[in-house]
């Protein structure tokens, strides 16, 4: 049994970690409040904005003068997965949820005869692939949602991928992100951003209408002109979703987690207390008993 020294400390070094994960638990869910809003507000325009491209592209006898990002390169032999995670730990398995998937889809492709490269967006998601895919990867971005999820980092991401894209270093990119249900819940998701998901649409999102088929529209200017403004306009708020959503479910894992950490603390606690009270009075039991004992035998 440990003596009382010891367990003073183990006690003093539990109620100063659980001082810690609550501090933790607070202000996440301060973050998530908002991060909640953000997201949530935000889907309707990636939606909205999915649709509208859904029905211009619907209007469209063919796709023989199409910007790149619509009619894509021919070919899929190359693949960019932008995987989204977290910089910091201490959310559950917010970051080891993306990371298995990204790899179970990049053993996937490689199986197909795919060649695979990885733009990878937070510290944790690399530190975890670097381990077995760091040949895979093409950077590292940290700190893209430092004060929360921002469009700026989503835009100069959308015109790097664009870049990139059209210099032909990939046929087909995925983003891979967890979309957020609840500060319980978070779901990971997997969604292709480049070249535009022709076979999705027109989908009618939640709240909204599907563009009707046979719909006549009248372009000012003409299709060409209006996807090659507005694709690299989706990728941007596609790519903000990711982020938005992504941020969001961190923030709810992490409350979720330090939560946890912070009952498991309390409980740690009780249980420490009850050992120490029982083996102070053992020691004070076996301390009256030599004193009876002396006394006896000097009597």
């Amino acid at each position: 049994m440990a003596n009382l020294k010891t367990l003073r400390n183990r006690i003093a070094s539990v109620k100063s970690t659980q001082k810690i994960t609550s501090a933790m638990k607070m202000i996440a869910a301060t973050k998530l409040r908002r991060a909640q809003a953000a997201a949530e507000e935000g889907r309707p325009y990636a939606d909205g904005m999915e649709r509208m491209l859904g029905g211009l592209l619907a209007s469209m006898p063919s796709l023989d003068n199409a910007p790149k990002l619509l009619a894509g390169t021919g070919s899929d032999g190359k693949h960019l997965i932008l995987v989204v995670t977290g910089d910091r730990g201490l959310c559950g398995a917010f970051n080891s949820n993306v990371v298995r998937e990204t790899k179970r889809r990049i053993i996937d492709l490689q199986h197909q005869g795919k060649q695979v490269r990885l733009l990878i967006v937070g510290r944790k998601g690399a530190d975890a692939l670097r381990r077995e895919y760091s040949s895979l990867i093409v950077d590292v971005i940290e700190q893209a949602m430092r004060y929360g999820a921002k469009f700026d980092p989503a835009r100069e991401l959308g015109r790097r991928l664009n870049t990139l894209y059209q210099e032909g270093e990939f046929d087909v990119c995925t983003v891979i992100y967890n979309t957020f249900r609840s500060a319980i819940s978070q779901v990971v998701t997997a969604r292709q951003i480049i070249p535009f998901p022709r076979e999705d649409v027109p989908v009618a999102a939640a709240g909204g209408e599907a563009p009707m088929e046979g719909a006549a529209y009248e372009m000012e200017p003409d299709e060409e002109e209006l996807l090659a403004e507005l694709l690299p306009a989706n990728l941007s708020m596609q790519i903000f979703r990711a982020l938005s959503e992504s941020y969001a479910s961190e923030q709810g894992a992490r409350m979720t987690a330090m939560d946890n950490a912070t009952r498991n603390a309390g409980d740690m606690i009780n249980r420490l207390t009850l050992t120490y009270n029982r083996s102070r009075q053992a020691a004070i039991t076996t301390e009256l008993i030599e004193i009876i004992s002396g006394a006896n035998a000097i009597a």
